[in-house]
C-alpha cells in the first residue's frame, strides 16, 4: 500500500492527465464527424475572427493589407510554432495563401479553421508518423507550396519541426525558397492579452480579446538556387535569428519596456 504521503500527488498526477487523455478518446471520432468538424471550425474561426477586432494593431506594427514588401511577393511566410494562431485572422483575406497544415488527426481541424479566412490549407507531415510516411509527406507538401508560390500566392510555413527542438528552424522551409526562388518573409504575432501554456512543447500561445497586437516583419531572405550545404546551414541559422527577432520584437511593442 502506498504510504498516504503518496496518494494525493498520485491523484493530482492523473487529474493532470485526464483532459490530455479524453481528448486524445475524441479525436479521431471528432474528425470523422461532418457535423462536430463543421461546429468547432465555426465556433473556432468566430473565436479568432473576435479576438482579432478587439486587439487593434498597436504603434509600430506591420500593416499586412498594406505591407511594403507586397512587390516582392509571392514570398514564403515563416513562422514559429505555438506564435502561429491568431495568423488566419491577421492575414488579408484578398491575398492569396496557402498554408501547410500537419497531417496529423488534430490538424484536420486546423485546415478547415484556416480555410474558412480563404486560406488554401496544404497537408504536410506530422511528427507522429513513420520515418517514410515523413518523407512522403514532406516532399509532397513542398511541391504542393512551390507550385502555389510559382501560381504568384504567397505561402505559410512553420519553420520549426513539430515536436523538435522549439525555435530553431528546420531545413524545410530553406529547401522550398531555394528550389522556388521565392524569398522568405519571417513574422512573427503578438497579443499584449493571451495566455501560454507552458507545459506544452512549443509554449503554445492563445491570444486573448480587448488587448493590442503586434506585427512584425523582419527583412527578406533570399536563398540562391545554387546554394550548397555549408550556405543552405548558414541561412537556416539566419532564419532561426531573424524569426527571433521579429518575436522579440512583437513582444516588446505590445508588452512595452520591462
Amino acid at each position: 500500500m502506498a504510504p498516504p504521503a503518496a496518494r494525493p500527488a498520485a491523484k493530482k498526477k492523473r487529474a493532470r492527465k485526464a483532459p490530455k487523455t479524453f481528448w486524445r478518446r475524441i479525436r479521431e471520432p471528432l474528425a470523422q464527424s461532418r457535423f462536430a468538424k463543421a461546429a468547432i471550425t465555426n465556433l473556432f474561426a468566430y473565436g479568432l475572427s473576435f479576438i482579432r477586432r478587439t486587439n487593434p494593431l498597436v504603434e509600430g506594427s506591420v500593416d499586412l493589407a498594406s505591407y511594403a514588401y507586397a512587390d516582392s511577393e509571392p514570398l514564403v511566410f515563416g513562422m514559429w510554432h505555438g506564435q502561429h494562431l491568431l495568423a488566419p485572422a491577421i492575414y488579408p483575406n484578398k491575398r492569396g495563401l496557402v498554408a501547410m497544415v500537419s497531417r496529423s488527426a488534430d490538424a484536420e481541424l486546423n485546415a478547415q479553421v484556416v480555410e474558412k479566412f480563404g486560406i488554401e490549407a496544404v497537408r504536410g507531415s506530422g511528427g507522429r508518423e513513420s520515418k517514410s510516411r515523413l518523407k512522403k509527406g514532406g516532399a509532397t507538401a513542398l511541391i504542393a507550396l512551390k507550385k502555389a508560390l510559382d501560381a504568384g500566392k504567397n505561402v505559410a510555413m512553420i519553420a520549426d519541426i513539430p515536436h523538435g527542438t522549439p525555435r530553431e528552424s528546420g531545413m524545410g522551409i530553406v529547401l522550398l525558397a531555394r528550389l522556388s526562388g521565392r524569398p522568405i518573409a519571417p513574422i512573427a504575432i503578438a497579443t499584449s492579452r493571451r495566455k501560454v501554456l507552458e507545459k506544452t512543447w512549443d509554449k503554445t500561445t492563445i491570444s486573448l480579446p480587448f488587448g493590442g497586437c503586434a506585427v512584425i516583419v523582419e527583412p527578406l531572405i533570399q536563398v540562391p538556387a545554387d546554394a550548397d550545404d555549408a550556405e543552405m546551414e548558414r541561412i537556416r541559422v539566419e532564419v532561426t535569428a531573424a524569426l527571433n527577432r521579429a518575436t522579440e520584437k512583437a513582444y516588446g511593442l505590445v508588452d512595452g519596456p520591462r
